[in-house]
């Protein structure tokens, strides 16, 4: 596999900002002001769609996320709404036959396009490692809120339903067209961009912002895998329905508040002691999950002739238990894992958990969750924990986030994992995130996105890097 830095510090810069700044001028801030020595982009180009279509910048994030502002504005606006198109023209013979096809390219293409390309040439002139990112399984790729699986390949619940309305677009990591399709895209991205050191696919999983998905996955495709790989079918779609059942009586939040009266570890030995069917789903979840990557690592080292590196990126622990993603069993197919600190989120999910347990302003149930996630380092505040305003600190734990690193490392062996932090909240907020996964990584850290970064923000970060200690 490809050797990995023993260091790193990177910044994810979506591409509209290296079209409106210009990448000498983005390249300049991120080197003199973060002192970065990689970046991260994404393979499309964007622009300004009429307010009410296409995507909203920043995204929505479930509705929750109305309230970010972009710290740096694009074509003078914070929030607006935009389209995007694939920044490259995809070879379409890799495609032949397959259910998903790449975007089209359009005039959007050809007019922008070259602007990235020429941006990744201009960061490796400069020494930059360039890592490009797309997503693991919403076809086609190349951007989170533009695209989607078809019906036939959509994760479903043990009844087949869908979960409406989730944040994420994900299909389910068992069906084979989504793994050919993917398969395809990162030996188009190989033919296209040869000169990056990574790709980095994002949510190679399943998502658990929504508590129902939690139970995922009894699609067609995942029942027919779960019968080829031999796993229980029968006892995973019992126990889970069982326990869907009870969320819906309201039996289920009961149970949880009064189990973790002995702490997590008691109450998830309890919950599988009585329902193993449910410690049958997460063992399948966690091996559709490491097929998928073990497949597309093998198609990246083969298409770049190793060169490029393949860097799945997931939810912390303990979510990570639940989504399917397994540090150890994934480490031996990868150069390096990226683990997730997008804290603005956790609120949000646990409000949402709570919610579908039927007790979004119960205090008890609220902390029973915080403590079973470890979201923080001490009790909640209730009316303090929600997804939070752009000039509100991150209601969550420091010393939860070095847990969560903490166990991640250690899962994953010799394989180096990279902490991603957030630039979205005050600076002083910013800046404690990013030095807790800088001293937890052990100084692999990339921050998620330059859109959030004030040159303040981008200082203090520089700073941390520079000295590793506290800027503010």
């Amino acid at each position: 596999m490809t050797p990995f830095p023993d260091r790193m510090l990177g910044i994810t810069v979506m591409p509209e900002y290296l079209q409106t700044e210009g990448a000498e001028a983005v390249l300049d801030n991120l080197q003199h002001r973060a002192g970065a020595t990689a970046i991260a982009t994404s393979p499309y180009v964007l622009a300004q769609a009429p307010d009410g279509q296409g995507g909203r910048e920043p995204p929505i994030d479930g509705g929750a996320g109305a309230v970010r502002l972009l710290d740096r504005p694009l074509w003078g606006r914070r929030e607006l709404w935009v389209r995007t198109a694939p920044a490259f023209v995809p070879d379409t013979s890799l495609y032949r036959g397959l259910r998903y096809q790449p975007a089209e390219p359009d005039a959007l293409t050809l007019a922008e396009g070259p602007r990235l390309t020429a941006a990744i040439t201009a960061a490796k002139r400069r020494g930059l490692a360039v890592h490009l990112q797309v997503q693991a399984a919403i076809p086609p790729g190349y951007r989170v809120q533009f695209g989607g699986p078809l019906p036939e390949d959509r994760p479903r619940l043990p009844d087949g339903s869908e979960v409406p309305g989730r944040v994420d677009l994900n299909a389910s990591l068992a069906s084979d067209a989504v793994l050919d399709y993917q398969r395809a895209l990162l030996r188009d991205l190989a033919r296209a961009y040869p000169m990056v050191d990574a790709i980095r696919l994002d949510w190679p999983e399943y998502p658990p912002y929504a508590f129902r998905a939690l139970f995922f996955d009894f699609s067609p495709p995942a029942c027919d895998l779960a019968r080829r790989l031999g796993f229980d079918l029968d006892s995973m779609r019992r126990d889970a329905q069982a326990t869907l059942d009870d969320v819906a009586s309201g039996a289920a939040a009961h149970a949880l508040v009064a189990a973790m009266a002995g702490g997590a570890t008691q109450a998830a030995l309890r919950l599988f002691a009585a329902r193993p069917g449910l410690l049958e789903l997460a063992r399948f979840k966690a091996a559709v999950t490491t097929r998928f990557l073990a497949a597309l690592a093998e198609t990246l080292h083969e298409a770049s002739a190793g060169r490029i590196a393949l860097i799945p990126q997931a939810f912390p622990p303990p979510f990570s238990f639940a989504s399917g993603f397994d540090f150890a069993a994934v480490a031996p197919h990868v150069s390096a894992m990226g683990i997730k600190f997008y804290t603005m989120h956790w609120p949000m999910i646990l409000h949402e958990w709570a919610g579908a347990l039927g007790g979004a302003q119960d205090p008890r149930l609220l902390s029973a969750l915080a403590t079973a996630l470890d979201l923080t380092d001490g009790p909640i505040d209730p009316a303090r924990f929600r997804y939070p305003e752009p000039e509100e600190p991150h209601p969550v734990g420091l010393a939860a986030q070095s847990r969560k690193i903490a166990a991640a490392r250690a899962a994953a062996g010799t394989t180096p994992v990279i902490a991603y932090s957030h630039g979205y909240g005050p600076p002083e907020d910013v800046a404690a995130r990013f030095q807790t996964a800088w001293d937890a990584s052990g100084g692999r850290v990339f921050v998620n996105r330059y859109g959030y970064l004030s040159n303040d923000k981008l200082d203090a970060i520089g700073q941390i890097g520079r000295t590793g200690g506290t800027s503010c």
